[in-house]
């Protein structure tokens, strides 16, 4: 089931009506478990059981944990976990790539393996990462295990964040299942104006400029530069747009029932310095790479060399997360190396206005290099569309009119964050604007939604 299908909108609306209605928490968190399953098995109901074996697996690897005191004990239960997690992640999402590149490195001398035909289960890389998480906070000990199945299973299952984040803690959502609060009106109305954004960046916005970036991208050869210059741009918007429009539907959605999720982007697009730019984009994985792997491989206090190497593994393994392709990797290498780079780059809040343009403008260019490698399905196609905007050969010259205003009004918006009317994104309402824009929203939605259907971008990964 995807957020921005019409079967969505009437799950969601009946979830919340009948989560409204049930007074007692034990209920409320059936419920709220039985339909976060029917959302998973939506797609595909065989792999619902992969969700139940990382529950049961975590959920007895922390009660475990909280019975033993030998070292060598607690770390074979955190080896366990850490085996049992990544070893369903690995053959799912890893195995054809690896057997492949095996194939290229040593097919020479006649080694070969044999890929299969595998279905990457829907939201693995996310839910995987959630559990394993609650696994090593409560083998470090700064976190107490969770002594009920249900609150443990409703954590790991929880339908808004479960196929594609964003990637909560257990400290912060086990406490909100201790007091299971009804949603307050001001968190309905914050939750649906969250939602309403959320959609206008999917639908609106980044469903527009894939109709546009798509086809430049699969054939980059055929396109005058200008042409690919701004399917460029188009992706770097579209994928902002895609997903954190999925997060503000997630957070929104949560709201509606009564919960609180952590937020997910915060205008990556305005950073300063790359490193800025990872504390704005896809915040919760950047938070857990840095305390699950960045930090336990001694973050910056082991001297320079070993902080760039740390940075340089991170952001790898980080790249391989996304998906099992040479580009990804290679992608994380870009931005491990841009980190390293700019390492000593701080910047001052106070500094000038055409300094503080130069370095949003730097690193924005370095994004965007970087998302040249995430789109492309090749290296081969990367160069190819390299080639095109270094030295241009001929082309057709498209430029179709709605997805140049889709760019523009995400422009528009990243251009009023910046100034003291930034409140009016937030659709408050005491404000005179916020019925123009929710009426303007709405029209938009009703007539320039694209009438075929696109998946989220992340799904996939």
């Amino acid at each position: 089931m995807n957020f921005a299908q019409l079967e969505f909108i009437v799950f969601l609306a009946i979830v919340v009506l009948v989560n409204a209605r049930i007074s007692y928490p034990t209920p409320r968190k059936i419920v709220l478990l039985v339909a976060s399953y029917y959302f998973y098995a939506y797609w595909d109901y065989r792999f619902a059981g992969l969700l139940v074996f990382s529950t049961l697996l975590d959920y007895t690897i922390g009660n475990l944990l909280n019975r033993f005191d030998r070292p060598t004990v607690r770390r074979t239960l955190l080896l366990t976990s850490l085996i049992g997690n990544l070893g369903l992640l690995g053959f799912f999402k890893y195995y054809n790539f690896f057997i492949e590149s095996a194939e290229a490195i040593f097919g020479q001398w006649g080694l070969s393996g044999t890929t299969l035909n595998i279905i990457l289960p829907i939201g693995i890389s996310f839910y995987t990462f959630q559990t394993l998480s609650y696994s090593i906070d409560v083998y470090r000990r700064t976190l107490r295990p969770c002594t009920s199945l249900l609150d443990f299973a409703l954590y790991v299952a929880f339908f808004p964040q479960l196929v594609a984040g964003p990637i909560v803690r257990a400290s912060e959502f086990l406490p909100q299942l201790s007091r299971m609060l009804h949603p307050q009106p001001v968190q309905i109305y914050s939750g649906l104006a969250q939602l309403l954004r959320g959609f206008v960046k999917k639908v609106l916005i980044a469903d527009h400029l894939a109709t546009f970036a798509d086809p430049v991208f699969a054939a980059p050869d055929l396109y005058a530069w200008p042409t690919v210059v701004l399917a460029v741009l188009a992706y770097t918007g579209q994928i902002y747009g895609d997903f954190s429009g999925y997060s503000d539907i997630a957070i929104g959605s949560a709201r509606l029932l009564g919960f609180e999720l952590p937020d997910n982007f915060r205008h990556p697009y305005l950073s300063r310095s790359p490193g800025d730019f990872w504390r704005r984009w896809h915040i919760t994985l950047s938070t857990w790479l840095r305390d699950y792997l960045y930090i336990p491989l001694g973050g910056n206090r082991v001297g320079p060399f070993f902080t760039y190497r740390n940075l340089i593994i991170t952001m790898t393994l980080g790249g391989l997360w996304h998906g099992a392709s040479w580009n990804f990797v290679i992608w994380g290498l870009w931005h491990g190396g841009m980190l390293c780079l700019t390492r000593a780059w701080t910047t001052d809040p106070l500094a000038s206005l055409p300094r503080r343009i130069f370095e949003t403008g730097i690193t924005f260019s370095i994004v965007v290099i970087g998302w040249t490698l995430f789109r492309t399905s090749s290296i081969d196609q990367f160069f190819t569309l390299w080639s095109q905007l270094i030295a241009p050969y001929p082309g057709l010259l498209w430029l179709p009119p709605l997805p140049l205003i889709a760019l523009a009004l995400l422009m528009l918006e990243h251009a009023i964050w910046l100034t003291r009317y930034r409140s009016i994104l937030d659709l408050p309402s005491d404000r005179w604007t916020t019925p123009w824009l929710v009426g303007f929203a709405l029209a938009a939605l009703a007539i320039y939604a694209p009438t075929s259907f696109r998946p989220f971008v992340y799904f996939q990964f």
